[in-house]
């Protein structure tokens, strides 16, 4: 096994990890779904919706059309094989992982029961109707709970009550699960409502857990540095640095050098080293591929900040930005926005990177054009705002909008 990787191997062989590079399978059903989800350990979940859910995205850009129905059911299902926790931000899991976090449901139990938040301590009794509540009705949405509690909301949904602060402290710490979504809004469980006994009364030692996770990590990365690991499943590094030796230990992964790379490199056994890679794709701004900044830059020259909280005036690129990545390259970023009203898929601003030539448009309209088609979007427009825009417009064959 060689010692040393190039940076386009490492960058090859972390795309094909993440399943680019494969041929896409001419119809998406469950076993497709279910090999890939195997394959990612983890989608993560995010509110927006400009374009779409970000974790139907992820997806979208490996296996092409797919029916976001059947990742619903996949995914959101009472009793189904995926779960929802904080396993990087809120993401969904394999249920049978869910007791690998049972360590860090304690880290927040401990966290909880001291000087970091009060709150939970003051409301202990909020706590125990909650329970009651979901042992006498079964699983409930917040908003379910909170009309029964006689407690109207009081603003946005960042701005939750007493009800929504409960669960949440309940669900980080175990004490409720996930018993899936409607309507992007979370169901809240006891687990025996919802896991079977073998997954919500199994206990895993700590180190045993992130060494379990690690290797998940190393798998989905391909090749990746100490900190590549630990971010994927947010672990901190006193944790996954003695689980990363012992994976070197018992030869799952392979330290190496990637010139250019100021830390060592680790390579999972199992990674495959193509000679290329053919793909077109737009990534989500939470794509395991891009969502580590750090790795993002070093890997791919990608200096990415999503600007969702930026004030309006002070973006530089745009809302919601997705990376474009083209073979084994990200080559640029496109704000996209779903009018759902009019059925267009807008381009509110497309950027090319540094040295990529006009002509990778070709390659990027393709894939625009089966985004507005997977979302039952009529028409496309661009904005003639950003240094592909007027590319990609004249590839559509349509003159760019006006700022």
């Amino acid at each position: 096994m060689a010692d040393t990787i190039s940076p386009a191997a490492a960058r090859r062989i972390a795309l094909a990890a993440q399943g680019f590079g494969r041929p896409r399978p001419d119809a998406v059903g469950t076993r497709q779904l279910n090999l890939l989800l195997e394959r990612l350990g983890l989608l993560q979940l995010d509110s927006v919706n400009v374009l779409e859910r970000s974790h139907y995205l992820p997806v979208f850009a490996r296996l092409g059309s797919y029916d976001k129905a059947l990742l619903d059911r996949l995914t959101f299902a009472r009793r189904g094989p995926y779960r929802e926790y904080w396993a990087h931000e809120a993401a969904l899991i394999p249920t049978s992982d869910w007791p690998l976090f049972r360590w860090r449901m304690d880290d927040y139990r401990a966290y909880f029961a001291g000087d970091g938040d009060p709150w939970l301590a003051a409301h202990a009794d909020t706590l125990a109707w909650l329970r009651a509540e979901l042992a006498e009705k079964g699983p409930l949405p917040a908003s379910a709970i909170e009309r029964d509690a006689n407690a109207p909301r009081r603003g946005s949904w960042w701005e939750w009550d007493e009800v929504k602060r409960g669960l949440e402290r309940m669900f980080r710490v175990g004490e409720v699960v996930s018993g899936g979504r409607t309507r992007f809004e979370r169901i809240y469980a006891l687990p025996e409502q919802v896991l079977d006994p073998a997954v919500h009364t199994r206990e895993v030692p700590r180190a045993e857990a992130v060494h379990a996770l690690m290797e998940r990590s190393a798998r989905a990365h391909g090749i990746g540095t100490l900190s590549d690991l630990a971010d994927y499943y947010r672990l901190k590094t006193v944790d996954a640095k003695p689980a990363l030796q012992r994976l070197v230990d018992e030869g799952v992964v392979h330290e190496v050098t990637v010139p250019g790379w100021r830390k060592p490199a680790y390579l999972h056994r199992d990674a495959r080293i193509p000679r290329r890679i053919e793909a077109a794709a737009l990534l989500s701004p939470f794509d395991p591929v891009v969502w580590e900044r750090e790795r993002a830059l070093r890997m791919f020259g990608f200096h990415y900040r999503i600007e969702i909280y930026t004030p309006a005036p002070k973006r530089r690129y745009g809302y919601y930005t997705l990376p474009v990545l083209v073979d084994e390259a990200l080559v640029g970023r496109i704000d996209l926005k779903n009018d759902r009203q009019r059925g267009v898929l807008r381009v509110q601003s497309a950027w090319r990177e540094d040295g990529v030539p006009d002509a990778v448009a070709e390659r990027v309209v393709p894939a625009l054009r089966e985004l507005a088609a997977w979302q039952n979007l009529g028409g496309l427009e661009v904005v003639d705002r950003g240094t592909l825009a007027r590319s990609l417009a004249a590839e559509f064959n349509t003159p760019p909008l006006p700022l």
